[in-house]
């Protein structure tokens, strides 16, 4: 059995939305949001699922809390990229930031030479509150 790429208006939506999210991390439920404002009737499930799948088919990049509780995706565009700096992730509502800061090559640097401590910057990401979620 083969298996097929549907291409359903839901899923076109929903990368449209993540291409317009390019730089930032969203849920399914800002999806679904996105996709009801626009008079697009979809439930949630089918979001996810459609995520579930984009990601499968490596088009989005699923990223989840430190406790695997969230998740929230991002368009894979540059998926290359994050292999070459590190992440900060909020732990409240999960948004993702690239530290793609010139320094961040000093830190991880300083981080093998004074401290032993090599970091992978694919899979590193450090913990915190947004300024969004510590108002």
């Amino acid at each position: 059995m083969v298996k097929r790429n549907y291409a359903t208006k839901s899923k076109k939506y929903i990368l449209e939305f993540l291409q317009k999210n390019i730089h930032t991390t969203v849920s399914a439920s800002d999806v679904t949001e996105y996709l009801k404002s626009n008079g697009i009737e979809v439930n949630f499930t089918t979001v996810y699922r459609n995520l579930n799948r984009l990601e499968k088919e490596k088009k989005v990049i699923k990223i989840t809390n430190q406790k695997g509780e969230k998740a929230v995706y991002q368009l894979a565009e540059n998926r290359h990229a994050c292999s070459e700096h590190i992440h900060i992730q909020c732990v409240k509502c999960g948004c993702l930031l690239h530290l793609d800061c010139d320094f961040m090559a000093d830190i991880t640097h300083h981080l093998k030479e004074s401290h032993g401590f090599e970091i992978n910057c694919e899979s590193s990401t450090l913990y915190g509150l947004c300024e969004k979620c510590r108002e």
